[in-house]
């Protein structure tokens, strides 16, 4: 069965439709959290944001007037809420760090982020510790990025917006978009190549030296 437009959307939730609501944010719940959980780098609180995103449209999608696509319209509230999170957790450390010196960290190119990050399903056999290391190194590295560039590589290159969407979801123009998505993915393969670096560097120190006999 189609999923139902927009205005269809819209309309029965207009008349009072009741499950109207319910049916929308059910449609829409998985692609909220994967937002979510790509910012936050956490289930629990991806979880937590999504719920409070989904509240947010539902208090206020009678004010919604169809500027954007009503999906992009809910992407940016969770994407809003998810980066209110983030200067949440960012605070929190800096005041741990400031009050003593134990601070935690969070620990938390585009076809193959996209393919990685969205493939929540269990890995098979075949696919096997690679996968996951894989998986675990886009994440770690996807975390470390800030905010704003995180934000637009999750919207691109793994939820596939286009630069008009994103520029919607963002509240920026189209060529700041695109800017940022540049400089965004060149951020994110520093930090792939300097993990890998590290990676090298720790392999290296942890052969047996080798004496001539």
């Amino acid at each position: 069965m189609a999923q139902p437009t927009d205005q269809q959307w819209l309309t029965r939730i207009r008349a009072g439709d009741t499950s109207a609501m319910g049916e929308l944010l059910s449609a829409y719940q998985g692609r909220l959290f994967n937002v979510c959980l790509r910012m936050l780098s956490n289930r629990d609180d991806a979880a937590e944001v999504t719920q409070e995103a989904m509240l947010k449209i539902v208090q206020h999608i009678e004010g919604f007037r169809g500027k954007s696509q009503l999906s992009t319209w809910m992407i940016r509230i969770a994407m809003n809420q998810a980066t209110t999170r983030l200067r949440q957790r960012k605070r929190r450390l800096m005041l741990s760090l400031d009050g003593q010196r134990n601070g935690h960290a969070h620990g938390d190119q585009a076809d193959a982020l996209r393919d990685t990050l969205r493939d929540e399903r269990e890995p098979s056999p075949a696919a096997g510790v690679e996968k996951q290391e894989q998986l675990a190194q886009l994440q770690q590295a996807l975390a470390k990025l800030e905010a704003d560039f995180r934000a637009v590589l999750v919207l691109r290159d793994i939820e596939g917006l286009d630069y008009q969407q994103i520029a919607d979801v963002v509240e920026a123009p189209v060529g700041t978009v695109k800017s940022r998505l540049f400089r965004a993915r060149l951020a994110l393969r520093q930090q792939l190549q300097a993990m890998e670096g590290d990676s090298a560097d720790t392999r290296s120190q942890a052969r047996p030296e080798v004496q001539d006999g």
